[in-house]
């Protein structure tokens, strides 16, 4: 069952390293205002985008087995039909790695079928909910 309590939320911004599935380089736009946002309430944010060499001025990563630093969020700016795919590479990840532990599905985006998966090893996870929004609501 995906996150929802307040205390819980709480617990997961508490991450401190964040891997941004779908990071975007184009300022306007929730997939690049989020992350700078994060970035800039001290946390370090990662790049997901196979199209981009930098984001934000951190080095940007093709996929999540890419990237060489421990993850431990997991946030999601991607179309929920992708979601199943993504979450693989997050279990992989998680399997192999033991870091990961973390999954932010932003507004809009969910796959009840692909999170129970993650959550079976696991993984806690937050859907259809953004995660700068509930920073700035609970810690804020």
């Amino acid at each position: 069952m995906p996150i929802s309590d307040d205390a819980r939320l709480r617990e997961l911004l508490d991450a401190e390293t964040i891997a941004v599935v779908g990071c975007s380089t184009t300022p306007g736009k929730a997939a690049h205002d989020v992350p700078a946002y994060l970035q800039q309430q001290g946390y370090r944010v990662i790049p997901v985008n196979p199209f981009a060499e930098e984001v934000l001025g951190e080095s940007a990563y093709d996929d999540l087995s890419a990237v060489p630093a421990d993850i431990d969020l997991v946030d999601v700016f991607r179309p929920s039909e992708e979601v199943p795919e993504i979450v693989e590479a997050v279990r992989a990840r998680h399997a192999a790695r033991g870091d990961a532990g973390i999954l932010w599905l932003q507004l809009g985006i969910r796959d009840d079928d692909a999170v129970a998966e993650a959550e079976t090893d696991g993984i806690a996870t937050v859907q259809d909910r953004c995660l700068k929004v509930e920073h700035r609501r609970l810690l804020g």
